[in-house]
């Protein structure tokens, strides 16, 4: 059986790819070079893979180990054809957000997103025995976009009222230079953009801490206390080698209800993964799209029941690859091999646990807002016309209810809010729509007003034509 662990050496040497080639993934460079590729990518990946457990409150030492492991699961199922390395997506931090602040814990989080990942591993199954065709036309552009917004914009009240206020000005710096760095790097740099933000913000929080001292602000708690920005007294403590915190996970509806939505959020994100490296490697892999969501949801079900936040595919990877054109896949196994060792470092969890409340401040706003305008990017690319009441209803409805945390309470045990609330209503509310909506509806075209601007331009068409009669009337 071919579990594509086999390469071949690029060109015959595997030293340096020839102007304008591909290093395809069933290819490698020598070990040395493709070993630090694979660091490369676990690089490219902290600012978002690990920042978000500790959003989530998990343990960072056990989300990277699981990372590696999922990895290694994705790479056997897909047969080495689909380059990837999984890490924990960002739309669970809302979901965990939410589940917290209705009481639950660490258990009850893991319990629900183990939930989603089965989920999603049956959907895979349904791909792969249906095609592709099922999720369009279960969930097409239009629903996935404005879930995908809901998600991301319910987080902005976390960063509101949580994060920034533990240390504005740090938070301010911290998202102006993340921003900068996005936007004025270039290559690979500009890739790791959220870690180097990270970095200036451990620094800063240290300068700070130097120059004014302690300061007084919410720290973990509910109440301001005097304390450092950045604290690194558990790191002093923590040992150089160790296992992981494990624990199993909690099942309740409530939390179940809220993390599903994030399903639709995985899927759109695999979809979007698989046919960009496909585009990439110049090969067809609409054939392996089902076994990568299915390749997702199981790694995100091992992960969970030992404790770990869930594990899906990254954009930080297409960009990586876009930038080096190596897509072997040998890289990602050295990548899974680092994750491994990192998560037997407690002093490296540790660090990354005592990333400062403003730092994840300054980060969390441009992250949070990247997730919602992934939606809007969703729309853009299918050509959602939201000129066309059929999207533009169901859509608005759904993300005010999940940006605004709107409530439906059915009895004192049970209701539904947000996220859980606002995609039901985008999905239920589009198809039921659908199914009553008249014939010319449904052919998609522009049917509300699109504004001054068609209005201006015939109106000035008009103008000149006038004109050109006037111009005319006078010679004769």
């Amino acid at each position: 059986m071919d579990l594509g662990v086999r390469w071949k050496l690029h060109g015959g040497d595997g030293r340096t790819p020839a102007p304008g080639a591909v290093v395809r993934p069933d290819e490698r460079l020598t070990w040395p070079r493709t070993i630090g590729l694979g660091a490369q990518h676990v690089v490219a990946m902290f600012g978002a893979s690990f920042v978000a457990p500790v959003l989530m409150g998990l343990d960072p030492n056990l989300a990277i180990m699981m990372s590696g492991v999922s990895t290694v699961i994705f790479l056997l199922a897909t047969r080495g054809r689909v380059p990837s390395y999984l890490g924990c997506s960002l739309s669970f931090v809302g979901v965990a957000a939410v589940i917290r602040a209705q009481g639950g814990s660490s258990a009850t989080v893991t319990g629900a997103v183990l939930v989603v990942g089965a989920v999603l591993f049956l959907v895979g199954l349904a791909v792969q025995r249906f095609g592709a065709r099922i999720i369009h036309a279960a969930m097409p552009p239009v629903v996935t976009g404005a879930v995908v917004m809901l998600i991301g914009f319910n987080l902005a009240p976390v960063t509101a009222s949580t994060y920034w206020p533990a240390d504005q000005w740090t938070a301010l710096l911290v998202m102006l230079f993340t921003g900068l760095a996005v936007v004025c790097l270039r290559g690979f740099w500009s890739r790791i953009a959220i870690f180097l933000g990270l970095i200036f913000g451990y620094v800063v929080s240290w300068l700070l801490d130097r120059i004014f001292g302690r300061i007084h602000s919410v720290n973990g708690g509910t109440e301001a206390v005097d304390h450092w920005r950045l604290d690194f007294s558990a790191v002093g403590k923590a040992d150089w080698i160790g296992l992981p915190t494990f624990h199993g996970p909690s099942f309740q509806w409530s939390a179940i209800l809220v993390a599903l939505p994030v399903v639709i959020a995985l899927i759109a994100e695999n979809a979007g993964h698989v046919k960009a490296v496909g585009e990439m490697t110049g090969e067809n892999l609409d054939d392996k799209l089902g076994t990568a969501i299915s390749a997702d949801g199981v790694g995100s079900i091992l992960s969970t029941a030992v404790g770990g936040p869930p594990n899906t595919t990254y954009s930080e990877n297409i960009g990586v690859m876009a930038a080096t054109r190596v897509y072997s896949t040998a890289a990602y196994w050295a990548a899974a091999g680092f994750a491994l060792l990192f998560g037997l470092c407690p002093k490296f969890g540790a660090i990354v646990a005592a990333i400062p409340g403003g730092v994840l401040g300054g980060i969390t706003v441009i992250l949070y807002g990247m997730i919602g305008l992934l939606g809007a990017q969703i729309w853009i690319n299918a050509k959602v016309d939201l000129r066309n009441p059929l999207n533009l209803v169901p859509a608005a409805a759904g993300i005010i209810i999940g940006v605004g945390n709107v409530s439906l309470k059915f009895s004192d045990n049970f209701s539904l809010s947000g996220i859980a609330l606002g995609t039901i209503v985008v999905i239920t509310g589009y198809h039921a729509l659908r199914a009553m909506a008249p014939a010319h509806l449904k052919s998609q075209e522009p049917l509300l007003d699109s504004g001054t601007s068609t209005y201006d331009e015939k109106r000035d068409d008009k103008m000149t034509d006038d004109k050109k009669t006037d111009d005319e009337n006078a010679k004769q």
